[in-house]
């Protein structure tokens, strides 16, 4: 049987009892293992270091020592003679202790070996006056914070104080922190501005509703993210994606194809299969299409905002009368809001300002066929030439006037031409037969007295004013 076999089935014991035999110098070896090759040495671990439990009142603390019991400890050790490395294990310290500790005597005397307050001192070192001030702001106004106090306290001269120092002197006062429960704010809008026109473009789409034919119709704008100028809008009783894709043609024929574009989750702009027609037309013209998130419209806030804004100032209170009217005064509207209407958004300033600021002889050019009236014009419409009409048969007056499209004849009263009553025989015994017979009254005919001594009235655009028995025109 070899070594190894005789000493295996023993070792295991023989290192338990070891163990227990007491401290041993030197390295502790490991028991064997069966599996060990024959004739290698046993693997060696070094001493581990033993841990024990004790009360707080056992254990020696230099902390815990009077001035006078460093006192007879330094004079023990200077009795004893022996170094510091051997005498401070017997008093519980450490040798770095007992020199820290001659030092101080050498220097202090016995004041040297007092224990002081490590750190800075406890409390508010602010002045009494600053203090009281904090105090009082307090008393006077509760619900003022410490930030609110401190700022307070910095208008003033010679009253410094920082919050957390406030807070601190209202603390040692006996105010506690409350926690509140608040609201959380809503999250902090994120604005975005491409730093040049023709980077990025945003459109959307519009519905509105003609007064007078109630019907409803479609407005699509593209706007430069930049300068928040309009480059081109379109007007159709259908939101199609042809209505789009077309004002997108326009746009870029007057001033160039964009980096990128801008759009909302419609169906003019997206699919949920494949690609939609309008994103094919911005890859085949090198147009990054960016889709903002759904349901959320401040991605295309400068366009929502252009949209507030037509609707305050022209659609709110226009009355067209028919689609032809609407895109004609839409377009005017859009021209003052591109080159005469100031934009907060941009300090100030108009849209053509940035947009051209690179071209100011473009800006001129396209600046000299916008009328300066283009508001009125979006708003009332072209103008008309006025047309009236006075005049006295007999002793009666009458006049004739347009409004809008339609001609109102006045006598005792206000009618319609086509809504004229029918002439009593008063009437009929002052008013003779017309001009051209056979027309009926209010239908284009001019009017003559009976008595051939006074002109009959012509009739002709302008304004004119009636004098007895002979009517006047300009």
């Amino acid at each position: 049987m070899s070594t190894q076999e005789s000493r295996g089935p023993s070792s295991g014991p023989e290192w338990r009892r070891s163990r227990n035999e007491g401290p041993e110098e030197g390295p502790r070896r490991a028991p064997e293992s069966d599996s060990a090759p024959e004739g290698e040495l046993p693997r060696v671990t070094p001493r581990r270091r033993g841990k024990r439990l004790v009360r707080p009142q056992d254990r020696l603390s230099p902390k815990s020592l009077t001035a006078e019991q460093r006192v007879l400890i330094l004079d023990s050790w200077q009795r004893s003679g022996l170094p510091a490395k051997d005498f401070a294990p017997l008093v519980g310290v450490s040798h770095h202790t007992l020199y820290n500790w001659r030092r101080k005597f050498n220097e202090l005397g016995p004041a040297g070996l007092e224990e002081g307050r490590r750190g800075r001192p406890r409390g508010s070192r602010l002045p009494d006056v600053t203090k009281r001030a904090i105090l009082l702001l307090k008393q006077s106004n509760p619900d003022w914070g410490c930030q609110r106090i401190s700022d307070i306290l910095y208008r003033g001269k010679g009253y410094p104080a920082s919050a957390q120092a406030v807070a601190r002197v209202l603390k040692e006062s006996g105010y506690e922190l409350e926690h509140v429960p608040t609201t959380p704010h809503r999250d902090k809008p994120r604005r975005f501005e491409r730093e040049k026109p023709c980077e990025l473009w945003q459109t959307d789409l519009f519905s509105f509703v003609l007064k007078r034919q109630n019907r409803r119709v479609h407005l699509v704008v593209f706007l430069d993210d930049h300068s928040r100028f309009i480059v081109s809008y379109g007007l159709a009783i259908s939101a199609t994606t042809e209505l789009v894709r077309e004002t997108l043609r326009q746009a870029i024929t007057n001033y160039g194809a964009p980096k990128e574009v801008l759009t909302d989750n419609g169906p003019q702009y997206v699919t949920w299969r494949g690609k939609s027609a309008f994103s094919k037309e911005c890859e085949a013209r090198g147009i990054r299409q960016i889709v903002a998130r759904p349901r959320h419209p401040q991605t295309l806030g400068k366009t929502e905002r252009f949209w507030g804004t037509l609707w305050r100032e022209l659609l709110e209170a226009a009355v067209f009368v028919d689609l032809n009217d609407a895109n004609a005064r839409v377009g005017h509207f859009i021209d003052h809001y591109n080159f005469h209407r100031p934009h907060q958004g941009i300090e100030g300033l108009v849209p053509a300002d940035r947009f051209f600021d690179a071209a100011p002889e473009v800006k001129a050019t396209l600046a000299a066929r916008v009328a300066s009236n283009a508001v009125e014009l979006a708003r009332d419409g072209e103008p008309k030439k006025p047309f009236y009409l006075t005049g006295q048969v007999g002793e009666r007056s009458f006049s004739v006037h347009a409004e809008g499209e339609r001609v109102f004849l006045t006598r005792r009263g206000r009618f319609p031409l086509d809504r004229v009553p029918r002439p009593t025989l008063a009437d009929l015994s002052i008013l003779t037969g017309f001009r051209d017979r056979g027309r009926p009254f209010g239908a284009g005919g001019c009017l003559r007295a009976r008595d051939r001594a006074p002109p009959a009235p012509r009739c002709a655009p302008g304004r004119g004013s009636s004098a007895p028995g002979r009517p006047t025109e300009e």
